[in-house]
C-alpha cells in the first residue's frame, strides 16, 4: 500500500510542478540573429525551423517573420547545495545558454534556494509515469533487502557491491560521449570567408560565440559539445582540412589562435 502512494504522489506532484502547453507563434528577426540562435531560444532544431517555414538556406534577415511551434513545458526548480547550472542543465538536458536566457542571468553564480525556471520538450506525461514507477520498483527493491539482511546477508553484500557500477555507467551516458582530436584554432580573417558559416551563423555579428568546425561524419552540425580547455560550444561550421577526428576551435582574434596553435584535447559529445 505504501509503495502505491508514493508512486501516486510523484505523479500528482509532477503534473502539478510542470506546466505544459502547446505553442504556435510568430517571432520577428532581430539584427545579428541566426537560425541557431533562435532554435537554442525556441526550444527547437534549425532542421525544424527551415521546414516550419519553407526555407531554402540557413540565411535570414532582419524584420524576416518566421513561425515556430512545439510543445513546451515550464518547471521550477530550487537549487540545492553543489548545484550548478552545468550540473542542472545535464539533469533537465537543457543547455546553461538557455538557463540563463530563461532565468535572465548575465553570469554562472547561483544560490541555495534561488528558483529556477526551466522550459524545454523534453519532459512530459509519460516520462512522469515512468519515473514514478522507477521510484515504486526502487522501493520494491528496498524492502526486499531489508528482509534479505536477516535470512541471506552474503547475498546483500555482493548484490551492494555491484550498485555503484550500475551508478557509473548511468553518470556516463548523461556526460555524454568522449572522443579525443586534434585541434588548431581559427578567425574570420583566417578563414578568408565572409564570416558566415556553414550552418547560417555570422561570426561577425557574434564575435564572442564559441563555435567550432567539425567533421559531419564524426560530429554532426548543430551538436553541443564540450572542448577541454575551450568550454560548451557549438559544432556550426565545416572546413577543407577538417577530416576525421580533427576540430578548429573558432576565437575572435589571431593572438588568440596562435596561442592555441596544435593541441590534442577531449572532446565531449552531448
Amino acid at each position: 500500500m505504501k509503495k502505491i502512494v508514493i508512486a501516486l504522489a510523484l505523479i500528482i506532484f509532477s503534473f502539478i510542478a510542470w506546466d505544459s502547453k502547446v505553442s504556435a507563434e510568430e517571432i520577428v528577426v532581430h539584427k545579428g540573429e541566426t537560425l541557431w540562435d533562435i532554435a537554442q531560444t525556441e526550444n527547437t532544431t534549425v532542421e525544424n525551423l527551415i521546414e516550419l517555414n519553407n526555407l531554402t538556406s540557413t540565411v535570414i534577415y532582419p524584420e524576416q517573420v518566421l513561425l515556430t511551434e512545439g510543445i513546451k513545458n515550464s518547471h521550477i526548480v530550487e537549487v540545492e547545495k553543489g548545484d550548478t547550472l552545468w550540473k542542472i542543465g545535464q539533469e533537465y538536458s537543457v543547455s546553461v545558454e538557455n538557463l540563463k536566457h530563461w532565468n535572465q542571468l548575465d553570469h554562472d553564480l547561483i544560490s541555495i534556494g534561488q528558483k529556477l525556471t526551466i522550459d524545454g520538450p523534453n519532459i512530459d506525461a509519460a516520462s512522469v509515469e515512468t519515473n514514478a514507477n522507477e521510484v515504486s520498483a526502487n522501493t520494491n527493491t528496498e524492502e526486499d533487502t531489508a528482509i534479505q539482511e536477516v535470512e541471506t546477508p552474503v547475498t546483500i553484500e555482493e548484490e551492494q557491491a555491484e550498485q555503484p557500477a550500475d551508478t557509473t555507467v548511468k553518470d556516463e551516458s548523461i556526460a555524454g560521449h568522449t572522443i579525443s582530436v586534434t585541434s588548431t584554432a581559427y578567425t574570420v580573417q583566417s578563414a578568408g570567408g565572409s564570416g558566415i558559416t556553414a550552418t547560417g551563423i555570422d561570426l561577425n555579428a557574434n564575435p564572442n560565440i564559441k563555435l567550432i568546425a567539425v567533421d559531419p561524419n564524426v560530429i554532426p552540425l548543430g551538436t553541443e559539445v564540450y572542448v577541454e580547455g575551450y568550454g560548451h560550444a557549438i559544432a556550426g561550421d565545416t572546413g577543407g582540412a577538417i577530416k576525421g577526428n580533427k576540430i578548429d576551435v573558432y576565437v575572435p582574434t589571431n593572438q588568440e589562435a596562435f596561442n592555441w596553435g596544435v593541441r590534442t584535447v577531449n572532446v565531449t559529445i552531448k
